[in-house]
């Protein structure tokens, strides 16, 4: 279902790493160099009539209980119109290496959490990206035992709180039968320019605008 970016709306990306993806900490206008600058500089292309506030707030490092910790500030405070929130990595990367283990109902309540306070305090329209791993290295293989349930939780949400799902994994799995796993993210999480250029290309279709 497409979804109405009105003009002068205020669009907020939450995430980790990969949404951070170098943004500048001390302004709002600096969007880093990954998919959320990519999204805001072809919406701004296709809808030049369309002013929107373009909100990147990723932390590197993050895990969903960090955006929990800091939703009042790093969301509910923003009073978003649209929030677009990509999670979950590095909650299963902290059991492999760290032995920091976050179980899926922990992910999945924290991110309910989170989503209740968008729908009940802002009722903004919601878009999640489901979290994904590439092949690359061999060892990322074995996390899928981790993270595939926390992909369902997030599909789970996604029709709970009627948000347009990117459906992320499956995009780049059909996408590394095209090219190679690391073409795409070559640690299998950080995306290549390519990688994000995908994630946002499949963000703009899901929404709508291509």
């Amino acid at each position: 279902m497409p979804v109405e970016i009105k003009d002068g709306a205020v669009v907020l990306f939450q995430g980790d790493s990969i949404t951070d993806a170098g943004r500048g900490y001390g302004s709002d206008d600096e969007l880093g160099m990954g998919y959320v600058t990519m999204v805001a500089s072809m919406f701004s292309a296709i809808r030049p009539e369309t002013h929107v506030r373009w909100v990147n707030r990723g932390i590197s490092g993050n895990r969903v209980k960090d955006l929990r910790e800091r939703w009042d500030r790093d969301c509910l405070e923003i009073k978003p119109d649209v929030v677009s929130i990509m999670i979950g990595v590095n909650d299963t990367w902290r059991r492999y290496d760290s032995d920091d283990a976050t179980s899926a109902g922990d992910f999945e309540a924290d991110y309910h959490e989170i989503l209740r306070q968008v729908r009940d305090e802002l009722n903004a329209e919601l878009i999640l990206l489901e979290p994904f791993v590439l092949p690359t290295p061999p060892d990322r293989i074995a996390w899928r035992e981790d993270i595939n349930p926390k992909i369902d939780a997030a599909r789970r949400l996604a029709q709970k709180f009627s948000a347009t799902l990117v459906p992320m994994d499956g995009i780049f799995a059909r996408a590394c039968a095209i090219r190679d796993p690391a073409f795409w993210a070559q640690d299998g999480v950080h995306p290549t320019p390519a990688g994000h250029a995908l994630l946002a290309k499949s963000w703009l279709e899901a929404v709508g605008v291509m």
